[in-house]
């Protein structure tokens, strides 16, 4: 699909300057950056809806845990002492 983005003389010269010191073309570079930023405000969005879903369910069943209990299960994530989140309580 064609697409065409206006961009202004000192973006266009940046850009240029980028894919010269990289050896790709500028197209390569522009497609680089609108798809990492594309992941990016992906990834943001779906951080955004789990917490907003997080958050619903904690009003209707007020099951949390502490910010203390959730210090000590990190505290051992990834290492030989890995242990299952804790449950969650009222």
């Amino acid at each position: 699909m064609a697409t065409s983005v206006k961009l202004d003389d000192d973006l266009k010269h940046r850009i240029q300057h980028l894919a010269d010191l990289r050896h790709r073309s500028a197209h390569w570079i522009m497609k680089e950056a609108i798809r990492d930023y594309v992941i990016r405000e992906e990834s943001r969005e779906s951080f955004k809806q789990d917490a907003l879903a997080s958050w619903k369910v904690y009003q209707e069943t007020g099951e949390h845990l502490t910010g203390e209990e959730v210090r000590g299960w990190l505290k051992d994530w990834g290492t030989e002492n890995n242990k299952e989140i804790p449950p969650c309580h009222e």
